[in-house]
């Protein structure tokens, strides 16, 4: 008959490639913990995949298939969360300290001896399956949280529900007054290798930095939210392609000329960026149009990285250049206007027409003014065949 008090201890992974060395450690903790032996990474990672009940894995470097260090990366780039969190102990023999410096950076949670007695063993576990518990109720708290607010309580960003309720609002709105309504679909190049390189914490913070850098460069109108910690989407409305593009250029200069300082290293990240918009990419939800970006930005990735792809091919200084060239600045047409200088108001007139477009489209959807919309893109029309 099971001891049903069994049952509810948590259960602990051992993985070492010498049997003395399992038994000894499980002869310490059973008291407190079930067990699962396994001799080596290999076998521990598939472990791992079949038995979500374990909570805690116990781990020594140096052992045949997959050592320790494969074997902590894989769990900290595993896909499913149960097992990317998990703390992971190194069980340490006479490491030197590069070793440990590398376990520490691929994610280790601790380091316990192989000579530790069962107090020591026993209160360094338990200390690490409270605070992985701790951290499982807060991100519980902070999801119900957010599912009852626009804004995520830890990122400041519109959490992913309310991004996709605004985003239909905005191309319904944008469909029925002829605006435009762009996306942005921003991810950290090489995240999970920078990771694995520098620690998940450092990652962390190249992210927390991205989004405070779109935080402050977007219009207030603008909608950001963050989907994983690579990658972020921005809704834009009211903004074409080519402004869109303008801004993302923004984004990745102020990417490439940040450096970060961490544990005495420096760091460095660039972003790949797929921009869609509703005048070229024929979506009847937000989700079409935010797929139409994602599909622009994996071919970014796949170039190489550190790239912005639109609807026409890939995104440069040039491209935007030309599309600046031409945008007009209108408080300088009314001041050329004040001091007489029709001409050279007249010889812009397409690019007035065409800055101002979006602007008469919205007061002719609201007010109804009779305002000659087909005329006015007749004109803004001649402009862009000719540029």
């Amino acid at each position: 008959m099971v001891n049903k008090e069994a049952e509810m201890l948590p259960k602990i992974l051992i993985v070492d490639d010498s049997r003395m060395v399992r038994a000894s450690l499980a002869k310490q903790i059973r008291h407190c913990f079930r067990i699962r032996e396994e001799a080596d990474g290999e076998a521990g990672w598939e472990a791992l995949l079949v038995d979500p009940e374990i909570q805690l894995v116990l781990t020594d470097l140096g052992m045949p298939r997959l050592d320790g260090f494969g074997f902590l990366e894989r769990i900290r780039n595993a896909k499913l969360p149960r097992i990317q969190e998990l703390p992971v102990v190194i069980i340490s023999g006479d490491e030197d300290d590069v070793a440990r410096n590398r376990a520490l950076k691929l994610g280790a949670s601790d380091f316990v001896s192989k000579g530790a007695g069962c107090a020591e063993m026993t209160a360094r576990i338990e200390f690490l399956l409270a605070l992985a518990s701790t951290r499982r109720d807060l991100a519980k708290s902070s999801g119900a949280l957010a599912a009852q607010s626009p804004v995520d309580p830890v990122s400041g960003l519109a959490t992913p529900a309310y991004f996709a309720h605004n985003g239909e609002q905005q191309l319904a709105q944008a469909q029925r007054h002829r605006l435009a309504v762009s996306v942005m679909v921003i991810e950290i190049d090489n995240y999970n290798q920078l990771a694995g390189w520098h620690g998940r914490h450092a990652a962390e913070l190249i992210s927390e930095r991205l989004a405070k850098n779109l935080a402050s460069t977007v219009r207030r109108e603008d909608t950001i939210t963050q989907v994983s910690g690579a990658r972020f989407v921005v809704l834009s409305p009211s903004t074409s392609i080519d402004g869109c593009c303008a801004l993302a250029l923004r984004m990745q200069k102020s990417m490439e000329e940040l450096v970060m300082a961490y544990r005495e290293e420096e760091i460095r990240a660039t972003v790949s960026i797929g921009i869609s918009g509703s005048e070229h990419d024929e979506a009847q939800d937000i989700e079409a149009l935010i797929e139409s970006a994602v599909e622009r930005l994996r071919h970014g990735i796949a170039a190489g990285g550190n790239r912005i792809v639109s609807y026409d091919g890939e995104v440069d200084e040039q491209a935007v250049e030309g599309y600046m060239a031409h945008a007009v600045s209108l408080d300088r047409a009314l001041l050329q206007l004040r001091v007489g200088s029709t001409e050279e108001v007249v010889d812009r007139l397409p690019d007035i027409v065409a800055t101002i477009e979006p602007l008469l489209e919205l007061l002719e959807g609201r007010l109804h003014l009779g305002i000659p919309l087909g005329k006015l893109k007749n004109i803004s029309g001649k402009n862009k065949g000719s540029a």
